[in-house]
């Protein structure tokens, strides 16, 4: 029951249906999911963990504000550091199962036609699948979880500014996936850094036009 009410709240939080510094009520969740609340809290304490909500003293959990500018570049810093790497690994370790699995991934992501909502959330799911599927090939257990969390917290702020481009995005997938099915490290990593560089130039883009948001 933990784990699903973990799942549920990361996906109310993922989708804005909790925003950032949005109080959670733990008793409406509970009766969505038909369950106690203990378990609620103890997925909230997971999910304080992972820097997704805070506990503040005699009013409950919120969702953690909206990432900062600043942080968020801070974020792209530690992804060009970690990601890359677990490319390189991830590539080392391919076996025709993750290759079949890539595959689908790419599939997926291509699918995308413009304007139709239910392709992008699609697109959307295999863009973060592509990343998680790095992350554990990489077969280090800290980076994946490290990747995970990075991903979580940027997907919120993508929702808030709208900053996907999906031709742009698959385009830079298929060459890592490419990278990745040659079972070559280096072209994998060099794939995942020069992708990461054209999000973040994206991202800043969208950025610099955007106004600037109060803290929640």
């Amino acid at each position: 029951m933990v784990e699903r009410a973990h799942d549920h709240l990361l996906a109310m939080l993922m989708s804005l249906e909790i925003a950032p510094g949005e109080r959670i009520a733990i008793d409406a969740v509970a009766r969505q999911l038909g369950i106690s609340q203990t378990p609620i809290r103890e997925a909230l304490s997971q999910l304080e963990a992972e820097k997704l909500v805070f506990k503040m003293p005699n009013v409950g959990y919120r969702a953690s504000p909206q990432m900062s500018r600043e942080e968020v570049r801070d974020l792209y810093t530690l992804r060009q550091l970690v990601e890359p790497y677990a490319a390189a690994r991830a590539a080392e370790a391919m076996t025709e199962e993750a290759i079949t699995i890539l595959r689908e991934i790419d599939r997926d992501m291509t699918s995308i036609e413009k304007g139709d909502a239910l392709s992008y959330s699609r697109f959307a799911e295999a863009d973060d699948a592509l990343h998680r599927f790095i992350a554990t090939r990489s077969g280090n257990r800290l980076i994946a979880e490290t990747i995970d969390r990075l991903h979580s917290h940027l997907h919120i702020f993508r929702s808030l500014y709208r900053t996907n481009a999906p031709a742009e995005v698959a385009a830079e997938h298929r060459g890592i996936i490419d990278a990745l099915v040659a079972r070559d490290p280096i072209a994998a990593e060099q794939a995942v850094l020069t992708h990461l560089e054209k999000s973040q130039q994206r991202m800043d883009a969208v950025l610099a036009s955007a106004p600037v948001m109060a803290p929640a």
